[in-house]
C-alpha cells in the first residue's frame, strides 16, 4: 500500500503540527510505502519571502528527521524538487470543472481571512490532486478540513480515467479522528495565524510562558474539575501514557488540585518528552549537508515514480 502525506513550510512547526500531522505521518512507515513531502509549492499561496520559505523548508526537514522519520523506510522530499507534478497539474486542469473548485470551502475560508484571492489559491486542489496521483497513492491521511480536497482528487482521477483510460489509482482519504484538533492556549484549534500555538522546538522560556497562559474556567482549586472540558488536560493527554492520564483525571476529580499545578505538570511532561527529539535535532542541524542529501535522495525516488505516471498521462492524452 502506498500512502502520501505532506505539510506546508509556512512557519516554525508547533504542537498542533506534530500531533495532527507529523507523528501520524511518521507512523505511516509501519503501514506501507510512505511518501512524505514538504509542500513548498503550496506555501507560495501565502508566502512572498523567499529567504523565509527556504529557512522554514529546511526547518521542517530537520523537525521530521528529529522526530523519527527514517529516510530508508520513507520517501522524503521537497515538492519543488519534482517538477513533473506541475506538468501533471496542467493536464489535470484540463478536466477540472470550474464549479468543482468554486465549491471548495478552503479557498473561501482563506479569502475570508484576508489571504489574496490568487489563481494559485483557487487552483490549490488541482495541485494537491497532482501530488496525490503522481505517486499512485492508495491512501491519504488528512484532517477533516482537507477531506474535500481528496474527494476532488478522486473526482478528477475518475473523470480522467473515463476519458483517456486507466492511468490513475483512485485514492482513499483517511480522517485522523484521534487528534483531529489540537487546542491552542485559547481553546481554539492551534494555529500560528491565531498566535495561540506552542512551538515544537521553540525557546523553553517562551514555551513555559505560553503553557501558563492556557485559558481555563474559574472553578476554585478546592473543587473537583472536569478534565474533559479543560484545555490543559486536552494537551496533557497527548503527551501522557494511559497511567499518567488516569492519574491526572483522578487529581482533577478529587479536588484540591489547581489549574496552575496542571499547567506545570503539562510543561514538565512536554519538556521531558521532547528532550531527546530536541537533542537529535541539534545533532542534525550541525550537519546541514546530511539533511540536504536526504531530501535529494528522496526527490530522485519521487521523480522516478512521478515521471512514470506523467508519461502514462501524456501518452493517454495524445502528447506522446
Amino acid at each position: 500500500m502506498r500512502i502520501l502525506s505532506g505539510i506546508q513550510p509556512s512557519g516554525k512547526l508547533h504542537l498542533g503540527n506534530y500531533f495532527g500531522m507529523m507523528r501520524p505521518a511518521i507512523r505511516l512507515q509501519e503501514r506501507g510505502q510512505a511518501f512524505i513531502f514538504i509542500a513548498n509549492y503550496h506555501a507560495l499561496t501565502t508566502s512572498s519571502d523567499g529567504s523565509m520559505l527556504r529557512e522554514y523548508t529546511h526547518d521542517v526537514a530537520l523537525d521530521f528527521l528529529a522526530c523519527g522519520l527514517d529516510p530508508e523506510r520513507s520517501v522524503f522530499f521537497r515538492q519543488s524538487d519534482v517538477p513533473e507534478v506541475t506538468e501533471l497539474t496542467w493536464l489535470l486542469s484540463t478536466v477540472t470543472p470550474m464549479g468543482l473548485l468554486e465549491r471548495c470551502h478552503a479557498y473561501k475560508d482563506k479569502v475570508a481571512r484576508g489571504i489574496t484571492a490568487s489563481h494559485a489559491l483557487f487552483a490549490y486542489p488541482v495541485l494537491m490532486a497532482a501530488d496525490i496521483l503522481a505517486y499512485q497513492s492508495n491512501l491519504v491521511p488528512v484532517g477533516r478540513d482537507q477531506k474535500q480536497h481528496v474527494e476532488v482528487t478522486r473526482d478528477l482521477a475518475i473523470k480522467f480515467n473515463n476519458l483517456f483510460g486507466e492511468v490513475f489509482t483512485i485514492p482513499e482519504p483517511e480522517i485522523q479522528h484521534e487528534v483531529a484538533v489540537v487546542p491552542g492556549v485559547d481553546g481554539q484549534k492551534m494555529s500560528k495565524s491565531y498566535d495561540n500555538h506552542v512551538e515544537l522546538f521553540g525557546n523553553e522560556k517562551e514555551a513555559r510562558k505560553r503553557i501558563m497562559r492556557i485559558v481555563t474556567d474559574s472553578t476554585p482549586m478546592e473543587e473537583p474539575k472536569d478534565p474533559e472540558k479543560c484545555n490543559v488536560f486536552a494537551l496533557y493527554r497527548l503527551f501522557a501514557d494511559e497511567t499518567q492520564r488516569q492519574e491526572m483525571i483522578d487529581r482533577y476529580q478529587a479536588g484540591g488540585y489547581g489549574y496552575g499545578q496542571a499547567k506545570k505538570a503539562l510543561f514538565e511532561l512536554m519538556h521531558e518528552t521532547l528532550a531527546p527529539l530536541r537533542a537529535r535535532r541539534e545533532e542534525l542541524a550541525a550537519d546541514p549537508g546530511y539533511v540536504e542529501s536526504v531530501l535529494k535522495a528522496g526527490a530522485e525516488k519521487a521523480r522516478a515514480e512521478a515521471a512514470e505516471t506523467l508519461q502514462a498521462a501524456r501518452r493517454a492524452m495524445g502528447l506522446e
